[in-house]
């Protein structure tokens, strides 16, 4: 039976990943307000991470379309029939094409950070390091980046200071291991063998409350330290115990609010 073009554009929707890539579209138009550019110059900076984001999505969805069906994800559009291969691999096609010209309507130096940090790093991801031990390394060279992305869009190009750049690595390496509980047991059942999945469900449940806590220690002290720092540190670390000693849903919602935190302190401090 054909799809119809409702059902194709909604499972087109739910194959890009809308959660994370909403996530990291929102913060880049933050990051673009903060750094004062204007409204016109923002949604181009923006836009350029939002095509860089579906193309990954959309990619990711079709890499594991195999995987996702052997083990009957009826949550993913591709293997659940809502959406077909063809019309997900000419989306892509799309996104990407416009990631590079957006990316370079930027300028030079924010468009080969975005190109080369940032969305190779989640390509990468997809392709290789999602099923190796190194799987956090595309997530911290992507959200180290993507203030630099920002800041080197600007009229006078700038690099963000260092400890906004390591602020962000720590909040996507956190995110990833955040992202990965969910599915630990289907990405077993497929032989997806990234970090999370090589430490396992408990291990994780720790870890990554704890690097989203260092993320906002750099936050706090990075830029000097002041009463606005000391209760970040002071919030986030009480979040952290949550994470850590609570049970049912309770510490991942605290460990997502320590990344929250972590997101307004990249936004306001810097």
């Amino acid at each position: 039976m054909p799809v119809s073009r409702g059902a194709t554009m909604r499972g087109l929707a739910l194959a890009c990943h809308p959660g994370p890539t909403l996530a990291v579209t929102v913060l880049t138009a933050l990051l673009a307000c903060s750094a004062g550019h204007t409204l016109g110059r923002g949604l181009l900076v923006t836009s350029a991470v939002l095509a860089g984001q579906l193309s990954i999505g959309w990619s990711n969805d079709l890499i594991d379309a195999a995987r996702d069906r052997a083990v009957g994800r009826a949550d993913k559009p591709i293997a659940a029939g809502d959406v077909s291969e063809r019309v997900v691999r000419a989306a892509t096609a799309v996104a990407l094409a416009a990631c590079v010209v957006l990316s370079l309507a930027c300028g030079w130096a924010s468009g080969l950070v975005h190109l080369l940090l940032g969305v190779t790093s989640g390509w990468v991801h997809n392709l290789w390091t999602k099923r190796s031990v190194l799987s956090p390394l595309p997530y911290a060279v992507a959200f180290g980046s993507l203030p630099a992305v920002v800041t080197l869009a600007l009229p006078v190009p700038v690099w963000p200071p260092a400890w906004v750049m390591v602020t962000g690595a720590l909040l996507g390496v956190g995110a990833h291991l955040l992202n990965a509980l969910p599915d630990l047991a289907d990405d077993e059942a497929t032989g997806v063998r990234g970090l999370p999945q090589r430490l396992g469900a408990t291990l994780v449940r720790w870890l990554a409350p704890g690097v989203l806590l260092a993320g906002t220690a750099v936050a706090a002290y990075g830029p000097g330290i002041d009463a606005e720092g000391v209760l970040l540190l002071a919030v986030c670390a009480v979040l952290a115990v949550v994470a850590v000693v609570a049970r049912g849903r309770l510490p991942f919602v605290a460990a997502v609010g320590i990344a929250l935190a972590n997101v307004v302190a990249l936004v306001v401090r810097a």
